[in-house]
């Protein structure tokens, strides 16, 4: 099946199915509440989150992106519409005649950072089978970066034991 992806200001269509319901994901988890849910909702694919990673490295052209990933170039058109659509890319025209344009982070889009920095570092550690891989480090002095759950109370580092999820405000538990 062939899909042609289409785009309306506030909305992505596409023709024959719907891409994200039919073929990835369901969109919506309106029988759960949970944030890791909707945020899937935006993020969950893998092309997305590749996308992103590519952003972050600096990648901002649509033939830059595809050179990098290998992807089809209509799955990434769809998926550039996505991420422009909920806020995480911006799309600017960078030359008139042909027209082209690039993709850059929003605010939104760099708050996934330590997300993808966290998605790296389990890579490194349970799906890297001793092969070499890029590392994040801080650029002033070198040191390499790593994700860890500091408590905003104690400042203490918080180990997945020590975790518990509470409604906000409300004091109740998660079952």
């Amino acid at each position: 099946m062939r899909f042609v992806a289409s785009y309306e200001p506030g909305r992505l269509r596409t023709h024959k199915a719907d891409l994200y319901t039919h073929h990835v994901l369901h969109r919506t988890y309106s029988d759960q509440d949970c944030s890791v849910a909707r945020a899937l909702e935006v993020v969950g694919e893998r092309w997305t989150i590749l996308i992103l990673r590519d952003a972050l490295r600096g990648v901002h052209r649509f033939d830059d992106f595809q050179r990098s990933l290998g992807v089809a170039r209509n799955v990434l058109h769809t998926r550039l519409l996505r991420l422009v659509d909920e806020g995480l890319l911006e799309r600017r025209q960078y030359q008139e005649h042909p027209p082209r344009h690039e993709y850059r982070l929003t605010p939104r889009g760099e708050d996934l950072w330590p997300v993808l920095l966290a998605l790296m570092e389990w890579g490194d550690r349970h799906r890297s089978e001793g092969e070499a891989s890029p590392q994040a480090v801080h650029r002033n002095c070198g040191g390499t970066l790593t994700q860890r759950c500091l408590c905003s109370a104690c400042e203490a580092q918080i180990e997945v034991d020590d975790v518990e999820l509470r409604y906000h405000g409300t004091g109740a538990r998660v079952a």
